[in-house]
C-alpha cells in the first residue's frame, strides 16, 4: 500500500490540532447543565487547557512504541493504567482499584462501576488507533475496545469509543458526515443508547427541528442516564456535525453549545474535522490562539518519552504506521505520488460480535462460526496469554458469585496453525469448590477450516466465598511447547 506523505501528515497534524484546541474551547463550560451560546475562546492565549481526552492517549502511543502493536491487549493498557495515570477520579480510580485486587479487563469496567461505565472517558481518546490505523475501521474498533473496556466494560461507554473509532479512521479516506455515521453505527448494537442517541440526532436534523430543540430532545431521552454520560454527548457531536454542515467553527460552537462535557465534545469534533479536512479545514486564527504545546494533567509527568507537542507527537504516530500495518499484512510505503490503498487480509479482518452469522451456514454440534473471535458473545472474557498455536478464552455471562451459586464456564479455541490439534484444560479451584470436570479437552480443527470449537464446564461455589475468589485455568497440548496459565478472578 502507499500512501502520500503529506496528505497524511497533515490529515495527522490537523487531528492534534483541532484536539488541543477543541478541549480548550470547551474547558471552561465543562459541567454546565443549561445550553451555552459561546463565540470563541474564554482562556488566555498561547496555552491549550491540559486535557485528559488527550493524555491518556499519549501513553497508549508510548505502549504501542514500547510493546508492539499486537501485545496491546487490554490487560497491557491496564498495567499503563496502573503505572503512569495517576488520577483516581469516577472510572478511572474504581478500575485501578478493581485491578489492583486482580479483577482483569473487561470486568475491571464492571464491577462497582455502574455510575460510571456508560460514561465519556473512554470514546474521547479514540484518535490515536483511528490515526494508527487510517481508513482500517475494522482495525482502529478492535483497539478502541482493548482501551474502553479497561475502565469502562461493555456497555455504551466503550460501544461509544468503538463508534468514534470507526468514524475517526474512516474519515481519512471519506468526507460524507452521513458515510461516516453510518461507519460508526455498523459496529456497536442496534439497541445501545449510543445508537438510540445518534439516530435521533440525525432524525431531528432530518426532520427540521431547530438545534436548540434537537439538543432539548437529546438531554431529555438520555436523562434516565444522568450527565457526563455518552449517549447524549456523542450525540451533540453529531449535531455538531450536521447542523454545521461542514463549517468548522460553526461545528465546533454548535457542539460545545449543548453543555454537559463540553471538552471531550469540542475536542472530537475538532480532530475528527482536522482529519476529514486537514489543516486548511482547522482555522489559523484558533490554531494560533492555542499553539501547538500538550499540557497534561492526568498522566505521570516523570514518564519523560510522552510527547510534549502536537508536532512531536504527529511525528512520532507517522514513523509507526508502517510496522503497525504491516502486523496486520499491510505493507505500506510513504511516496509523493498518489494513494494506492490495500484491505487488511481477510485472516486480520476484525468484524465485532453483533455482525450476523452467515446465512445457510449450519456448523456442526458444538462449533461456532464466527469472524469475531477477539470480543466474545457475552462480552465477559478473558484471553489466555502466551499460546502461539491457538486463539483460546474463556467467556463467562457473569463475575460475581456467593456461596452454593454455580457459574458456566465456555471455552472456545481456534487454530492459528495448518494442523489440527487437541489442547487439554485444567481448573485449579478454591478449597471445597466443585465442578463437573477439571480435566477436559478442546479440539481445534486445521486452520483452513476457521472454526471455532467450544466447551462448557459449570462450576458450584463452596461456602467460603471471599471477596475475590482465583480459579486457575492451565491449558496444555500433546507435542506444543507453550503452557499457558490464566487466572479467573470472581468476586464474592
Amino acid at each position: 500500500m502507499k500512501i502520500n506523505r503529506e496528505w497524511y501528515l497533515d490529515k495527522l497534524r490537523a487531528c492534534w490540532k483541532g484536539k488541543n484546541i477543541g478541549g480548550t474551547m470547551g474547558a471552561p463550560y465543562e459541567a454546565s447543565i443549561e445550553m451555552q451560546d459561546i463565540s470563541g475562546f474564554n482562556s488566555p492565549k498561547g496555552k491549550p487547557i491540559p486535557n485528559d481526552d488527550l493524555d491518556l492517549q499519549l501513553i497508549w502511543l508510548c505502549a504501542v512504541e514500547e510493546r508492539g502493536i499486537q501485545n496491546i491487549t487490554p490487560e497491557t493498557l491496564g498495567e499503563y493504567w496502573l503505572s503512569y495515570i495517576p488520577p483516581h477520579w469516577n472510572e478511572y480510580g474504581i478500575c485501578k482499584a478493581n485491578m489492583k485486587l486482580g479483577i482483569r479487563p473487561p470486568y475491571s469496567g464492571e464491577y462497582n462501576n455502574e455510575i460510571w461505565k456508560r460514561s465519556n472517558g473512554a470514546w474521547i481518546r479514540t484518535e490515536i488507533w483511528a490515526c494508527l490505523f487510517p481508513g482500517f475501521p475494522q482495525l482502529a474498533v478492535r483497539y478502541a475496545y482493548n482501551d474502553a473496556c479497561v475502565d469502562h466494560g461493555v456497555t455504551d461507554g466503550t460501544y461509544a469509543a468503538m463508534f468514534v473509532a470507526a468514524m475517526e479512521s474512516s474519515a481519512f479516506v471519506e468526507s460524507d458526515v452521513r458515510k461516516l455515521i453510518d461507519a460508526g453505527l455498523s459496529y456497536i448494537p442496534e439497541n445501545c443508547r449510543v445508537a438510540r442517541s445518534v439516530r435521533l440526532a440525525v432524525k431531528c436534523y432530518d426532520g427540521g427541528v431547530s438545534f436548540r430543540d434537537a439538543r432539548e430532545a437529546i438531554v431529555e431521552d438520555s436523562r434516565d442516564l444522568g450527565w457526563f454520560q455518552a449517549p447524549a454527548n456523542v450525540a451533540f457531536v453529531i449535531l455538531g456535525l450536521l447542523y454545521g454542515e461542514g463549517d468548522y467553527k460553526k461545528s465546533m460552537l454548535y457542539a460545545i453549545d449543548c453543555g454537559d462535557d463540553t471538552d471531550c465534545t469540542g475536542a472530537t469534533i475538532g480532530s475528527l474535522m482536522g482529519i476529514m479536512g486537514g489543516c486548511g479545514a482547522v482555522p489559523a486564527d484558533w490554531a494560533e490562539y492555542v499553539g501547538d504545546e500538550i499540557l497534561s494533567v492526568a498522566i505521570d509527568l516523570s514518564y519523560l518519552s510522552r510527547p510534549t507537542s502536537c508536532a512531536e507527537l504527529t511525528r512520532r504516530v507517522y514513523e509507526l504506521v508502517p510496522s503497525v500495518l504491516k502486523a496486520y499484512g499491510v505493507f505500506t510505503e510513504y511516496t509523493d505520488g498518489p494513494n494506492e490503498w490495500e484491505q487488511v487480509p481477510p485472516e486480520f479482518r476484525f468484524y465485532d460480535r453483533f455482525t450476523p452469522v452467515e446465512k445457510g451456514y449450519n456448523p456442526p454440534p458444538g462449533v461456532i462460526r464466527n469472524a469475531g473471535f477477539d470480543v466474545p458473545a457475552t462480552g465477559l472474557s478473558l484471553n489466555f496469554p502466551d499460546v502461539i498455536y491457538a486463539k483460546v478464552r474463556v467467556e463467562f455471562d457473569r463475575y460475581k458469585i456467593k456461596a452454593g451459586d454455580t457459574i458456566t464456564f465456555t471455552f472456545v479455541g481456534k487454530n492459528t496453525m495448518p494442523a489440527p490439534c487437541e489442547t487439554y484444560i485444567h481448573l485449579n479451584l478454591p478449597e471445597g469448590w466443585t465442578a463437573d470436570r477439571v480435566d477436559f479437552p478442546l479440539y481445534l480443527h486445521e486452520m483452513r477450516m476457521k472454526l471455532q470449537t467450544t466447551t462448557t464446564v459449570t462450576v458450584t461455589a463452596a461456602e467460603n466465598v471471599r471477596a475475590v475468589n482465583t480459579i486457575t485455568a492451565t491449558l496444555t497440548a500433546p507435542g506444543r511447547i507453550h503452557c499457558a496459565i490464566l487466572p479467573i478472578i470472581l468476586c464474592g
